[in-house]
């Protein structure tokens, strides 16, 4: 058993003199930390703005090797199980909207037991491959099956864990890239957290490329946000997660649906299913799923910030309302949220400054950029971890002045 230390980064010290619920966790001992099953997984979460900026500098240092492999690309297929499929939902879409190619996110069970029929049909073509570990059966599954099947598509491994069998198999292989992120984001804990937003950052670089100065100024920016919805939301989060609910639906548009299958996923798990869940988009949850929607559900909703969309997103909440389905809704949104129902806690997204292309804020303008999907999953984890010892979990999240509407 690995040893539990007591010294704390600056960081999570930082957190704890202004957030209760944080100095109340950080003031057990390591060891009943452990117990309790929140060691790894606190410190995990609250680390990720630090390690967002280590990801951008590895990423722009690896820009010209992967230019070459993006060269006229034809099609791009992001792969992955679990969470690191998610991964690629989050990115899927921008990245055919920048690099104008057919993109797929494809599991890698998928990829085991169909082959070369799961892939898209343009080449040439560049398979991503995005784990945390590289150790499930999948990882290094995936990847050799398309190697055999067809040699000639390129590939790109992204991992948290350089020492995994994913990283080790295939370093020095002649048709592998492999990065591997900060040995930090190799999550211990259960659930991926920071590996997940990593594995997102890491993948949206390859949509900018060309734009190293604009990727830069995202990360920084998004680091600086979630650093301070951390240090000012923490207890916010924690007052939401004590909220008696049985079963969370979290819904999503787009990129926005990634995040939303992810945050899903982390409250099943960190609840050990006591909470069920369901993800849907918003539009899909009419057609029989909202039979899901009880009095003791929570209904995650993450907002886009395209017109719209938001207008069915909003049509949708207040159908919830009129029919008084849900216990509560969590809405994230750059602004306006009050509109889309009653009983609800919202988030206000901050917005980059005026100066640059509003795509980039994450909450709300970036339905193109991909920056909200880091904070779905960011505030997600911290909403689980803020009620650790009682229920947990996960929703995404963020902001800096929520509005409580009860």
């Amino acid at each position: 058993m690995p040893i539990l230390s007591l010294a704390e980064p600056e960081w999570l010290r930082s957190i704890s003199k202004t957030q209760s619920k944080a100095e109340e966790l950080l003031a057990r001992t390591p060891d009943e930390q452990n117990r309790l099953g929140y060691f790894h997984t606190l410190r995990e979460i609250c680390q990720q703005p630090t390690t967002w900026t280590q990801t951008c500098s590895l990423m722009l240092s690896c820009a010209p090797t992967l230019k070459k492999s993006l060269d006229g690309l034809a099609s791009l297929i992001l792969t992955g199980s679990g969470s690191s499929e998610y991964a690629g939902d989050c990115v899927r879409q921008v990245l055919q909207n920048e690099l104008r190619v057919t993109t797929q996110a494809i599991g890698g069970g998928i990829l085991l037991t169909d082959g070369s029929k799961a892939l898209p049909v343009g080449r040439p073509a560049m398979m991503v491959s995005l784990a945390r570990s590289g150790d499930s059966p999948e990882s290094v599954g995936a990847l050799s099956v398309v190697l055999a099947l067809e040699p000639e598509i390129r590939h790109l491994v992204l991992t948290c864990n350089g020492t995994g069998s994913l990283a080790k198999t295939y370093q020095d292989h002649p048709g592998v890239h492999v990065i591997t992120t900060a040995d930090g984001t190799n999550d211990q804990s259960l659930v991926m957290t920071s590996s997940f937003t990593n594995l997102v950052l890491a993948a949206r670089f390859l949509g900018l490329i060309t734009q190293p100065d604009t990727y830069r100024i995202i990360c920084e920016r998004l680091s600086k946000i979630a650093s301070e919805l951390l240090n000012t939301h923490f207890d916010t989060l924690a007052r939401v997660a004590n909220v008696r609910f049985r079963r969370a639906a979290y819904l999503g548009t787009a990129s926005r649906f990634g995040a939303a299958r992810e945050a899903a996923l982390k409250m099943l798990e960190m609840t050990a299913g006591r909470v069920t869940t369901l993800c849907e988009t918003y539009l899909g949850l009419r057609h029989g799923p909202m039979s899901y929607v009880d009095k003791d559900t929570l209904v995650v909703c993450f907002l886009s910030s395209d017109p719209t969309i938001r207008a069915y997103e909003a049509d949708l909440l207040r159908e919830l309302d009129q029919k008084e389905l849900g216990l509560l809704k969590l809405i994230i949104g750059e602004d306006s949220c009050h509109r889309c129902g009653g009983r609800a806690v919202t988030w206000f997204l901050p917005m980059f400054e005026r100066g640059v292309t509003p795509r980039f804020a994450f909450g709300g303008w970036n339905h193109k950029s991909g920056g909200a999907e880091l904070y779905a999953s960011l505030a997600s984890s911290v909403f689980r971890m803020s009620g650790a010892a009682d229920w947990a979990d996960t929703f995404p999240c963020t902001t800096f002045q929520p509005h409580f509407v009860f």
